[in-house]
């Protein structure tokens, strides 16, 4: 991964899990679906809600502040498929969680 940057430890993001990091000023939404990572943009595009701290259903989050809900394996919203949010390609390596930044 040419912009990879590392994002956290799989330890902190057990399966089911979704955590919040900053990477580079971007704040980053990491979930685990499974055991399988995914990361997508942190911040809601409705009113700017932190993605990372919502509730995560199968492959599905739900944002804290208004509910807002996407696919955290494609990005797609669940209710308007045209609103489809940024998504990051993830490595692992051993245990380290990479992300590839724009």
């Amino acid at each position: 991964m040419p912009n990879a940057v590392r994002a956290a430890s799989i330890d902190e993001l057990p399966p089911g899990g979704c955590l919040e990091v900053t990477i580079q000023d971007h704040v980053v939404a990491l979930f685990n679906v499974e055991g399988r990572v995914y990361a997508m943009d942190g911040v809601c595009p409705h009113a700017g809600g932190p993605l990372g701290k919502g509730d995560l259903q199968g492959d599905v989050i739900t944002c804290p502040w208004h509910g807002w809900q996407f696919d955290v394996t494609t990005g797609a919203h669940c209710l308007s498929p045209t609103i489809q949010h940024p998504c990051y390609p993830v490595q692992l390596e051993g245990d380290e969680i990479f992300v590839e930044l724009p």
